[in-house]
This record gives C-alpha cells, structure tokens and sequence, in this order.
C-alpha cells in the first residue's frame, strides 16, 4: 500500500502521530535514522514507554498501515518531528528540522503538503520554504507548507493527540486551509487557523507560561525553606482563594519542551524578554538548591551518627509516571551529589526505566528499606503511600508526601 504521510521522526511525538494517521485509515511511512527504532516498530512493537501506544503501533503494523524505514518515500503530506535542542549559549538548533526538509526535498511534487510539528524558533518555516523553492524553484506556489505543533502531555499523548485543540498556520491562506483539511481527518479537537509565524510563537508562548508559573512556585519554596513554612500547605490555603492558582513546586523544570522552548524566545528577543529568561535561571537553580539540601544532609547524618550514610535518590525522570529522562532536573541532581560521594552507599531509583547507561538502579521497596536517608525527587506513583520507618531521614522535594 503506498504512503499518503511520511512522519520524519519516530520519537515521543512521531511515533504516536504516526500510529493515529494510520489506525484512521491513512497509510504511513515512518522515518527514523535509527535502525533499531525502525526494526522494533515494523514487528509492532515501540521503543517508548507511553499507554496505549503498543495498541495503537500494534494494530497499524499488523493492517499495514504503518511501515517505518531509515529514508523517506514518496507520499502526498510530510511530516517534519525531529527534536529541535539548542547548542551553544542556549541558542536553538534547528539543523535536524533541515536535514529533515532535506530529505524529502527530492520527493517534493505539485500538490503536497509540508508540515513542520517540531518546535522551532519564530520564522523557521519560512526558512524552510527559502530553503525548498531555492532548491525546487519549480515548486513555488505549487505546494502547501505549515506549522502545526503539538501540545500534548506526556503519559496521555494518544488522547490528546485526538482531543486537544491545534493551532494551524499557513505560509499562506491556501497553504493553512489544506493543513486544516489534513488534521480534520484525525483531530477532534477544534482546529484553529493562523499564519505559520504566529503558530510558532504560541507554541513557545504555552511553554514558557508554563515555566514562569512554575518557577514561581520553585521560588516559594525556596523561600519557605528559609521562613520555616510547609510550602505545599502554603500553595493549597492560597489556591482557596477564587483568583489563585499556584502550581506545585518540584527539583525544577525538566522535558523537551518546558525546559527548552523558553531559550528561543529569549535567543531571539534578549531584551524584551526578562521575565521568562529570570524564570529559566529560577528553575535551573532549583536543581542546584535540592542537590545540595541532599548533601547538607548526607553531611549532619555523618555527624550526628559517626558514619556514612545510605542514601536513596528516588526518581530520575522528568515528571511523574513516565521513562522520559531529557533535560530532567532530579537525573542532574544525581550526577551532581554523586560527583562528591565518599564511602556512603547509594541507591538510585527509576521504575519506568529497567536499566541506564551510567547508573545502576535499585528497586524502590529495596532503596526504601535500605536507605538512612530518602531523597524523593519525582511524585512517581509507585512512591505514594510507602511505609517508612521513623528512623529514616526523609527529604521530599516534590511533595509525594504532602
């Protein structure tokens, strides 16, 4: 069956995108430059932990509606959802969006349709429209390019997908309204038109509100601390009041988007935007702050009791109940109180990852009942309600035990 999309980009976007054209019928061509990823999901399975994926991967392999491969082919609608990091000085890096654009440019033809989902500085579609016509000047007026990001949450990505409103622009009012028609046939959400400009700007808009939300409640923490107050007990009296709503504070900010797309804004417009880059310097030093109460208290721990303590760092991923471990604030705090560790005993503790490169893993119920002292850095579920004993030492620095 030959594709009608290519989705450049089989990740924690791609791949369920990918998964929801095809199970509506349309058949697609995923593309991912590594090999394992494209072998696992060809034999229906997926090499990301996300409900409802495996179902989803599962039936559009077995129906043929899902094919993924390391070069893209032909097809109608191209899908651009390769990751967009910075480099340097937090500067935006939208190299991998262009080899993408690149790889496909060959295959353009009149009638298509180019879509760009990954996050990207104001002003990179229209970069990439440059890039294509300098190529294929026969293209000119002749295909549809557009922006479209995404706005989903991690741990609910195949619902969201579905039901979240998406905003669309256009290099062009043509170019925008047959985007539109394309996401119509898989998105219930309401679909909400624009220019390709300001559709990259909302996206990064959504998540730099996020971050200066969040590095509020961070900052209140910090302040409590100092104060003597219980910050979560804080947060819910104020969030009484009909016009409050403080978000919790945590280890900081971590994810490819919250921790990321607040930097394109302020690469861009350094002056203008101060309060969103100060919010950034907030949430990362929360990081610092919570790694070095750890080792504030590894130290009164050897003192009170003349010998190392046993330590149990709880969680690394970069929000509750997911294996998403980019840019996480509670994966640094461990490199950073291991990087002075003497003879005390750790235990690191992931339940959504089986096995990391660098650290060993304990199981949490071992840490737990091991450990003098327990550092939780992320609300997973599995560390709600656990019973620990009196004696233990317990720092919680993402209110799971509020």
């Amino acid at each position: 069956m030959q594709a009608k999309v290519v989705t450049v980009g089989l990740g924690y976007i791609g791949l369920p995108t990918s998964a929801l054209i095809a199970n509506s019928g349309i058949p697609v061509h995923g593309v991912d430059i590594s090999q394992h990823v494209v072998d696992t999901i060809n034999a229906g399975k997926i090499h990301i932990v996300e409900p409802d994926l495996d179902k989803a991967v599962a039936k559009a392999v077995q129906d043929g509606l899902l094919k993924a491969g390391t070069t893209p082919v032909p097809a109608d609608t191209y899908l651009i959802v390769v990751p967009t990091p910075f480099k340097g000085d937090h500067e935006p890096d939208i190299s991998y969006v262009q080899a993408a654009t690149e790889a496909v440019l060959p295959l353009l033809k009149e009638g298509d349709l180019y879509i760009i989902e990954s996050t990207s500085p104001v002003g990179t579609t229209e970069k990439m429209m440059a890039l294509i016509f300098s190529k294929r000047p026969e293209l000119e007026g002749k295909i549809s390019l557009a922006y479209c990001p995404e706005r989903v949450l991690p741990g609910n990505v195949m619902y969201e997908l579905v039901h979240n409103d998406r905003v669309i622009g256009g290099v062009n009012e043509d170019s925008t309204k047959k985007a539109i028609e394309f996401y119509s046939q898989f998105v219930k959400g309401e679909l909400h038109p624009t220019n390709a400009r300001t559709a990259e700007m909302c996206k990064l808009t959504e998540n730099s509100s996020r971050d200066v939300q969040i590095a509020f409640a961070n900052e209140l923490s910090l302040i409590c601390d100092k104060a003597g107050i219980n910050v979560w007990e804080l947060i819910n009296l104020a969030n009484k009041h009909p016009r409050v709503n403080i978000l919790q504070p945590g280890c900081g900010v971590g994810g490819h988007c919250i921790a990321v797309d607040p930097y394109f804004i302020v690469s861009e417009f350094p002056l203008e935007s101060r309060i969103i880059g100060k919010a950034r310097e907030i949430n990362n030093h929360k990081a610092f702050w919570v790694a070095e109460k750890i080792k504030e208290a590894r130290k009164e721990f050897q003192l009170k009791n003349n010998k190392e303590p046993k330590i149990a760092l709880m969680g690394m991923a970069f929000k509750p109940n997911i294996d998403d471990l980019r840019e996480s604030p509670a994966k640094y705090i461990v490199q950073r109180v291991l990087q002075d560790a003497n003879e005390e005993e750790y235990f690191i503790v992931e339940p959504n990852i089986h096995e990391h490169k660098i650290f060993k893993l304990t199981e949490y119920g071992e840490a737990v009942e091991k450990a003098d002292i327990i550092a939780f850095l992320v609300a997973h579920n599995e560390f709600k309600g656990l019973n620990i004993a009196d004696n233990k030492v317990i720092l919680d620095f993402c209110g799971v035990r509020r």
